[in-house]
């Protein structure tokens, strides 16, 4: 009989790294023999109340019994888990299969007893909570479907662990006793409960970084230049308002100060707290300053040190290892090969980066994985707004470098609550978790403007330091799924400061309808043209004349402000004769003043450069009152919602981005420019409204998904992956409610006679030859056939086209109602989860690349936007006079598919061609189904951090 300990090896996947509820991290694993040391050691650190709570009893000590038994595991009946930091145990957990002793292993019980112990110094980390998810996670894959736990009732809080978990719970009292019991299957509820955690401990984790106590800067020269002089220069000059440090191993045992910050050779020789350290040493000398910041308890590092996974293999070795140390620890990591960070907030004022200025104060927040795109963008920010304080300054900047360990995820999710940031902007050039990048941007974007520019989009690849999941996606794929999450997408950076500008302090419009109104008729025309190509309803330009004075357009634009036909105005201007910085400042006034009384649409300005209005619109908004009037709350910019994935209970109030600063009105030296800003402001104002308003996945009767689940199963006994014939397919389908129009094989025309007497004529006759399958362009197909001589001419013609019947493959099928052709697929991407694509068939769509996606699962209201947002959607709804078709039907289909690829993640990719939609009902002409294992979901299982 073989031992417990030989039933499974190792299962090395069950170990992660969690960010705990204060930020730090820990390491979750398996315990194994080689853990008796630790265990004792954890236990003995344990207090005795927490000791009575785990076993009921005084226990003062474990015997040898007990560490064979809590180290001996078999990780399938018996499972034990340890949270470490430094690689000492934090607290264990593990679970008992019940009955399993003596139980054959071919008939295991599906419940098993659940204990925790954390040492009381890690109580209230969270460290229980993360340990369940794990624990869990481990049981289902195990096939323990549910967990029992007996907890004493004073034992409150190891209570509230387990019946806040958001798993359905059963609840008992016995012999003084409180029993629990709850389903380990994964529902709406405990998911809410996990986000809500992972949403707190991410945001905690970067505020460590960006609100640090007291900055260290590791790797600091006695002479001027270099790096870390650099940046110790940099944190002094912007005023930082905690301790600063300079350290350097170098330096001589009786320096005591550099610049007047106090020196030290080691950050052991610091007497005090030290929470963040900047690093900037040689890649070799690295793994000291992290081993010795770890020990002093460091809680994060800003690793400025290049020479790791954007210099090759070796390099990608140590940044993982750089990574793993860190967590070790407890600590995170901005890096390496990082540009820096920066908080303008008076309390703080950190420019730990190499930015040699700190830029201004403001609402901004700014990530940028290139430092030199970052220090782009903050100049570009600075200059366009001129200057102006809390106008288009920044709050925090992040620039991630490889971003080994912190990611845009990370900061998102320290964003999103934040009160002192009020719209993001992002520059990627890679996202490492798509699916979570997407769940993240939407619950932000709900609260805040997010917007986004992403770099390498063609280049095929990441740059060489970011180690990411590859997408077989098209980057114009990628980038509708990010704006169907609410993401502002666009092209370039100056498109990114742009719509930064705009959105930092103008109110979102209402609506598309636009008024124009300016001293330049050409210009005035101008952007009326652009406003028609970016899909805005322009209303007639008013052109004031180039005698128009500043009065003139003050009552313009206030008249304008109070039509109630135009959601937005867009001014246009050139200087006048003669003094323009007086008329510039005076204009300036007259704007802001006529938009200040009517605060409730935005307010855009097209400018010549020759004169100096975009400084004078900003010297306007830094002279201007604090307070200003209230927009009506149909208009305001801000419209905060409570997320839809976090429960009543536990979600944060997204920040209210209302406050008391000027209202800048933004100056764009292009119409073009200017108009594609509101042209992106338009429609994210239009996705905040339908968000509100979320749909549903709707339930359909007659689908059977158990059928389903067990046909998918017999299919994949065969094989790890197969495309189904269509039989199996028909049959799959059909389950979920789509009916496939049968189609008979013709290898000859005896045959195709026979198949048509069966299906009834008119007929089609189709070649399913991969080269001419849905080509009826090239001829494989005919149409009404309408009897035997018909289909036999017809069958004749077609070998003598394209070849022996082996090679064509001929089928017939019977003749569906005309109406449009039209395609569906869905898809698992690895990287971005599953996607719902929708398109019309044939050859021009496909040139045009009008297909539209949507991820899964799609609601009723995703299925009723993406047939309306290809470009040909005209020709469904009676386009020059034709019949509209059935779209409901079409709307119907897409959402049966969705729930198909949804429920059963082996399917991993439908293809319907063509389908037919009518003016009452539909015909899917052509099938298609590919199973395969389910790939893993990362973003269903527990919280981890990823290492890329």
């Amino acid at each position: 009989m073989q031992s417990a300990s030989d039933r499974h090896e190792y299962p090395a996947h069950w170990e992660a790294d969690v960010v705990l509820r204060d930020g730090g991290t820990a390491r979750i694993r398996p315990i194994t023999v080689d853990d008796a040391e630790r265990l004792v050691s954890f236990y003995e650190q344990v207090s005795d109340e927490s000791k009575y709570y785990r076993f009921f009893a005084p226990y003062p000590r474990l015997s040898a019994k007990d560490v064979h038994r809590f180290t001996h595991h078999d990780f399938v009946d018996r499972v034990g888990l340890a949270a470490t930091v430094g690689g000492e145990f934090i607290a264990t957990v593990r679970y008992d299969r019940i009955g399993a002793d003596g139980m054959p292993a071919s008939a295991p019980a599906d419940e098993a007893e659940v204990a925790f112990l954390v040492q009381d110094a890690h109580q209230g980390r969270g460290v229980a909570s993360a340990l369940l998810e794990h624990i869990a996670a481990v049981a289902r894959e195990r096939d323990i479907r549910r967990f029992a736990a007996e907890v004493l009732p004073a034992n409150t809080k190891m209570i509230k662990v387990f019946t806040d978990a958001g798993y359905t719970q059963k609840r008992s009292f016995e012999d003084g006793v409180v029993r629990l019991e709850f389903d380990l299957e994964p529902t709406d509820r405990s998911l809410a409960v996990q986000y809500a955690r992972e949403q707190r401990a991410e945001a905690r984790s970067v505020r460590r970084l960006l609100v640090p106590g007291s900055v260290a800067v590791i790797g600091v020269g006695r002479t001027p230049g270099g790096v870390g002089r650099s940046v110790l220069g940099n944190i002094r000059q912007a005023g930082f308002t905690g301790r600063l440090y300079a350290v350097n191993k170098a330096f001589p045992e009786d320096l005591k100060d550099l610049d007047g910050v106090p020196a030290h050779r080691s950050v052991r020789e610091i007497d005090e707290q030290v929470d963040l350290a900047v690093v900037a040493v040689p890649a070799a000398y690295v793994p000291d300053v992290v081993a010795e910041c770890g020990e002093h308890g460091v809680q994060g590092l800003v690793v400025l040190s290049a020479g790791y996974a954007e210099s090759g293999p070796e390099g990608r070795g140590r940044q993982r290892e750089l990574v793993r140390h860190a967590r070790a620890y407890g600590m995170r990591i901005i890096g390496p090969n990082a540009f820096g960070v920066i908080n303008t907030a008076a309390d703080v004022r950190l420019n730990a980066s190499l930015a040699p200025e700190m830029p201004r104060p403001g609402r901004i927040g700014l990530f940028a994985q290139s430092g030199a795109i970052g220090i782009a963008l903050l100049s570009r920010l600075h200059r366009r707004g001129g200057g102006v304080t809390g106008v288009t300054g920044v709050s925090t900047f992040v620039s991630s470098g490889n971003r080994a360990d912190v990611s845009g995820n990370d900061v998102l999710q320290y964003w999103y609550d934040d009160p002192d940031t009020d719209v993001v902007l992002m520059y990627l050039e890679s996202i490492g978790n798509p699916r979570k990048f997407t769940r993240l941007a939407r619950r932000t974007a709900a609260a805040k403007p997010l917007v986004v520019v992403q770099g390498a989009r063609h280049g095929g690849a990441a740059p060489q330091g970011h180690t990411v999941r590859v997408t077989r996606l098209p980057h114009a794929t990628v980038s509708e799924l990010l704006r169907q999450a609410g993401v502002i997408r666009v092209d370039t950076i100056t498109e990114l400061v742009d719509a930064g500008l705009l959105l930092a302090r103008q109110p979102l419009p209402a609506g598309p309808r636009v008024a124009i109104l300016g001293n330049s008729e050409s210009l005035g025309l101008l952007t009326y043209d652009a406003c028609l190509s970016e899909g805005l309803r322009p209303l007639p330009p008013l052109d004031l004349t180039t005698a128009a004075s500043a009065a003139d357009f003050h009552d313009a634009l206030a008249r304008a402000l109070a039509d109630e036909t135009c959601d937005a105005v867009v001014v246009t201007a050139i200087p006048a004769i003669g003094d323009m910085s007086t008329g510039d400042a005076e204009l300036a006034q007259a704007l802001r003043s006529a938009a200040e009384r009517m605060p409730g649409k935005p307010v855009l300005v097209v400018h010549v450069e020759l004169g100096g209005l975009a400084e004078a619109l900003s010297a306007a908004a830094s002279t201007a009152p604090k307070a200003r009037p209230e927009a009506p709350a149909s208009a305001t910019r801000a419209h905060p919602f409570r997320p839809l994935d976090f429960p009543a209970e536990t979600a944060p109030e997204p920040a209210d981005t209302s406050d008391d600063a000027p209202r800048l009105i933004p100056a764009y030296p292009a119409a073009e420019r200017a108009v594609r800003a509101l042209a992106e402001a338009v429609k994210y104002a239009q996705w905040r409204r339908e968000a509100a308003e979320p749909g549903k996945v709707p339930e359909y009767e007659d689908i059977d998904e158990k059928g389903a689940a067990r046909l998918i199963d017999g299919l994949l006994a065969r094989g790890q992956g197969l495309t189904l014939g269509t039989d199996e397919t028909c049959d799959l389908l059909g389950k979920y409610g789509v009916q496939v129009h049968r189609a008979l094989h013709a290898p000859s025309p005896d045959a195709a006679a026979d198949a048509a007497r069966t299906l009834g004529y008119p007929v089609a006759l189709k070649a399913t030859a991969p080269h001419l399958r849905h080509r009826a362009d090239l001829g494989g197909v005919r149409l009404d056939l309408a009897d035997e001589e018909q289909l036999r001419r017809a069958y004749t013609e077609l070998t003598e086209l394209f070849g022996r019947p082996e090679e064509l493959r001929p089928v017939v099928q019977s003749m569906a109602p005309r109406g449009v052709d039209t395609v569906v697929r869905a898809v698992i991407d690895p990287a971005a989860g599953a996607v719902l694509s929708f398109g019309l068939a044939g050859a021009a769509s496909q040139l045009l690349g009008d297909t539209a996606h949507r991820l899964i699962p799609v609601t009723d209201r995703d299925a009723t936007s993406i047939v309306r947002s290809i470009r040909t959607a005209p020709l469904l709804f009676g386009w020059r006079g034709s019949t509209p078709v059935d779209t409901p039907a079409l709307e119907e289909l897409l959402l049966r598919v969705s729930r198909l690829v949804d429920d059963h993640p082996e399917v991993v990719a439908v293809t319907l061609e063509p389908v037919v939609v009518a003016t009452h009902g539909l015909s899917v002409l052509g099938a298609s189904v590919r199973l395969a294992p389910p790939p893993a979901r990362d973003d269903l299982g527990p919280r981890t951090l990823p290492t890329y």
